[in-house]
Formats: structure tokens, C-alpha cells, sequence
């Protein structure tokens, strides 16, 4: 996915629209970042799992839509196959731009160069110098995102500190092949039956119990995949 966005100024980008969701620039995303606040809904058709940044040990939640590297299959000829798109694919091209001299402000970038941005088709950002109420929900719907992605952050820190996360190998046949997937980290039910009752209650407190069993039923899914890829 292209990471060059400019920030949105209303002169500069007056005349640009935003036309239908292509979907192309994810054909071979095998895996996307997701918030905890997406796990009920992506568990119901994906994988949902951890990795960890080598560099600053953060883990980040993960919908897997292949089974390998360059592989995705829910987007065939741009269009998105399932029913629930992770936010970060629903808000592109539009994105969030930081300031580190401004961290409590968040702007909105866009990517240019995307095939979906224009001055001919689609849905106009700006209109007489104030932003369009398409705009506005865009706007809003992004911002709430990323404090979402923000919060995620700090809870898996939360689990990360509970010592919750353990790596582990996905074994799935694929047509006969067996096919090991490595480098992917899970919330373990064993620990988690093995926390004191006050770290138990400190976690259905914080209303993480749903997101944690998201993730521990969604590993089924991968089944789904795998009959996906088969079936390709």
C-alpha cells in the first residue's frame, strides 16, 4: 500500500474527488492491520492474529487474507470478495497525518497518485472552500479510526505486560500440501486461564474478554482459506 499522502489544503485540492473503492493496490496484502474494535466483526470471516515489530517489540493485530506472502484473497479484479473491510482499507486513499511538533493535532492526508483520485468522477471533497458532507463523515470516520488503532496500542501493551502473547506455527493442508506458516504470535488460552483471578477481572473490566475469545475462535477461519486458495 502506497505510503506517499499529502496533506489536504482546500486550495490546492479544491477541484478533487474521490471516486469508487478499487481495491487493486491490497491484491497482494496477505495480512492488514486491524484495531480491537474491528475483531468482532473481521473474526466472523478472518484469521485474527499478532505479529511483533522486531525493532520496538510492539505487537500489532492482524486480519490474514492469504496464506502466504502476496496473496490475497478477498480482492479479485479491484473489488473487495467479503463482507467486512478493514478500516485501513476502507479509508484509503484518505489518511491520517501527524505533526511531531503537533501531537495532539491529527490532519488528513491523501494519496494523489491513487487511481481513485481525480477531477472528473466521483465524490467531491471541497465545495466553495468548505469541506462536503462527504467529506466530513470521511474525516470523522478516519480520526475515530485512528484512536481506535491508538487504544489498541495500549491494550496490547496491557496483554503484552500479562505476559499473554506466545509465538506460534500455523500448520494448514492446502490441495495435499502441507504448508507451515511461521512468525505469527497468539493470545494463549493457557496463560489466559492461568492469570489470578484479579488480573482475570481487570481484563473483563476493561470489556476485553470479547476481543481476546475473537481472537482464539477466529483461528478457524483459516480452514476458510485454505478452501479459498483451493478453490482459486
Amino acid at each position: 500500500m502506497s505510503n506517499q499522502i499529502t496533506l489536504l489544503d482546500p486550495s490546492k485540492h479544491a477541484d478533487l474527488k474521490i471516486g469508487n473503492a478499487d481495491f487493486n493496490h491490497l491484491a497482494e496484502q496477505h495480512i492488514l492491520p486491524i484495531s480491537l474494535h474491528e475483531f468482532a466483526r473481521a473474526a466472523t470471516e478472518y484469521p485474527i492474529v499478532f505479529v511483533k515489530n522486531a525493532e520496538t517489540g510492539e505487537f500489532q493485530a492482524v486480519v490474514m487474507l492469504g496464506l502466504k506472502p502476496g496473496q490475497n484473497l478477498s480482492v479479485a479484479e479491484g473489488q473487495w470478495l467479503g463482507q467486512y473491510v478493514p478500516n485501513v482499507a476502507k479509508d484509503y486513499p484518505l489518511g491520517v497525518v501527524l505533526n511531531a511538533d503537533q501531537p495532539d493535532k491529527i490532519w488528513i492526508g491523501i494519496r494523489e497518485n491513487c487511481p481513485q483520485v481525480g477531477t472528473e468522477k466521483g465524490e467531491a471533497l471541497f465545495a466553495n472552500g468548505e469541506e462536503t458532507p462527504f467529506f466530513t463523515q470521511r474525516r470523522e470516520a478516519i480520526v475515530r479510526h485512528f484512536e481506535e488503532d491508538q487504544a489498541s496500542k495500549a491494550i496490547l501493551q496491557l496483554l503484552a505486560k500479562k505476559e499473554l502473547f506466545v509465538q506460534q506455527a500455523l500448520t494448514i493442508n492446502v490441495n495435499g500440501e502441507q504448508r507451515n506458516i511461521n512468525g505469527l504470535y497468539m493470545i494463549s488460552e493457557a496463560k489466559l486461564n492461568e492469570l489470578s483471578d484479579e488480573d482475570f477481572l481487570d481484563l473483563r473490566k476493561r470489556g476485553l474478554l470479547g476481543p481476546i475469545y475473537g481472537h482464539l475462535t477466529s483461528q478457524h477461519q483459516v480452514h476458510r482459506l485454505a478452501r479459498a486458495e483451493a478453490s482459486a
